[in-house]
């Protein structure tokens, strides 16, 4: 589950009343009926071993740079905090799979891997213009929706230094369009929580 960090003392509390009280490893809390919950900060924060401290570092204001994608769609921001502060949404079309055999199906599969390679060379296109003058400013880039379109789009040489601030992070998202990218900032700034009950 993803905590925003103004809500992890809250959350603490509640882990405690279902629980029991717990005690702390570093980030991995240990409450008095066995379940854990380990504490993952979110991308950019400060490393901290401590409970504690994580939820202060992780709620301070950090620039982190946001790269979604799938198919012919891609969104790209800035932000600082909770806010966007520079962002462009593009999309193209990508042709679907098509039902149709032999050569009709070879040449309809043809277009649509040009159509996605154009797609992702004017993602990393929008990635160079809008990320790389702030890539000094950036503590991370979190990226989104399919594996595949970010990974086509940061294989461009010249994202070559934004791929270096990739986190491990990946955010399930929709179609990207502004609002998602929007939401997307919450996602990107929530501590990152794994609970397991006890056995």
């Amino acid at each position: 589950m993803d905590v925003a960090p103004e809500r992890l003392a809250r959350w603490l509390e509640n882990f405690a009343g279902r629980h029991g009280p717990w005690t702390a490893d570093g980030l991995v809390l240990t409450a008095e009926d066995g379940a854990t919950a380990e504490l993952a900060p979110p991308p950019g924060a400060p490393e901290t071993k401590d409970v504690a401290e994580l939820g202060r570092v992780a709620g301070e204001p950090r620039r982190i740079g946001l790269l979604l994608a799938r198919k012919g769609a891609v969104a790209v921001g800035v932000a600082e905090g909770t806010k966007l502060v520079v962002s462009k949404v593009d999309t193209h079309y990508v042709q679907g799979r098509t039902a149709a055999g032999g050569w009709s199906q070879q040449r309809f599969a043809r277009r649509r891997d040009n159509q996605a390679k154009a797609a992702a060379a004017d993602g990393a296109g929008i990635a160079a213009r809008l990320l790389l003058p702030e890539v000094r400013t950036l503590s991370a880039l979190v990226t989104g929706g399919d594996h595949t379109a970010v990974d086509t789009i940061l294989a461009a040489v010249p994202l070559r230094p934004l791929a270096a601030l990739r986190s491990d992070r990946f955010l399930e998202v929709p179609e990207p369009r502004k609002t998602v990218l929007q939401d997307a900032i919450a996602q990107a700034r929530a501590i990152r929580i794994l609970v397991r009950d006890p056995v």
